[in-house]
């Protein structure tokens, strides 16, 4: 499994994580075995949050004897997110994670509370040696600046935001702005919401055809466009071990730059939306 320094992170991390989101609607065994074989395939970068119901529950227990060699995010929901309010939703998230730190920790999108005093929460966590990093999630060019001037030179790890073939509109301006200032961008649903392109559709084709040169598979030819640029990651959430390795293959899968080229034109790029999507 490739792996990258993560925004300014002191510590390399797999490029293709694991995300968990619905991962609590997945017959529970199945799930934890699909988190492990990840674990074992390099996929050391799982993903979770307070709003996933019983993920963290599902990931403490697949990372139970194996915390050390794990990037574990989690991220706490905007409601909750005042200065106080996110020590205590971080004590939550670290209790059902069975753990007693977290490697980063996020706020998961623009919310009610001023950011200085969410930052200054996650600072105190910070100190308290509960978390050892912490960024953002779904913050566009506007809500980034305001972000990089509540919490200084350096402190943001990363900005996670939507990111598949079909949605693009974070190459606009969101990853040059993180490239610009050292944030790791990293990609959620990176296969859509059950929307990934059938072998029967014009995009589809081009996935199929590019995979089947490299003995790969679509969706390993998907994450791979995805992370063709390094200061990028994903995380795409696997249902069975079996999916979890297929996600594992594109870790080491290379692309040419005419096969990224045909990609992007059949997944054209569109115009920058006014809002940056979520879902």
């Amino acid at each position: 499994m490739e792996r990258r320094l993560f925004g300014p992170v002191p510590r390399e991390i797999a490029v293709i994580g694991q995300g968990t989101w619905y991962i609590d609607d997945v017959h529970r065994p199945t799930a934890v075995a699909a988190l492990q074989r990840g674990l074992d395939l390099g996929m050391t970068h799982i993903d979770t949050a307070e709003m996933y119901g019983d993920a963290e529950t599902v990931v403490g227990e697949a990372i139970a004897g194996r915390r050390d060699e794990i990037f574990l995010v989690s991220k706490v929901m905007p409601s909750n997110a005042s200065r106080a309010g996110t020590v205590a939703a971080c004590e939550r998230s670290l209790a059902r994670l069975r753990t007693d730190r977290l490697d980063c920790y996020l706020l998961h999108w623009p919310g009610p509370h001023p950011l200085e005093d969410t930052f200054a929460g996650f600072e105190r966590l910070r100190e308290q040696g509960k978390i050892l990093s912490w960024g953002v999630s779904n913050f566009d060019v506007p809500d980034l600046d305001a972000a990089w001037k509540a919490g200084g030179e350096g402190r943001i790890a990363c900005n996670q935001v939507l990111y598949h073939l079909e949605e693009r509109a974070i190459e606009h301006a969101v990853v040059p702005w993180c490239e610009e200032h050292g944030v790791a961008p990293v990609a959620y649903s990176p296969f859509g919401h059950g929307s990934f392109p059938g072998p029967h559709t014009p995009g589809g084709r081009v996935l199929e055809e590019i995979a089947s040169s490299h003995g790969a598979t679509a969706r390993q030819v998907a994450l791979r466009f995805l992370v063709r640029r390094p200061s990028m990651f994903t995380i795409p959430k696997a249902s069975s071990p079996e999916h979890a390795a297929d996600n594992a293959g594109a870790g080491a899968l290379r692309l040419t730059e005419a096969e990224v080229a045909r990609i992007a034109v059949a997944f054209p790029l569109g115009s920058r939306p006014r809002r940056l999507p979520m879902l």
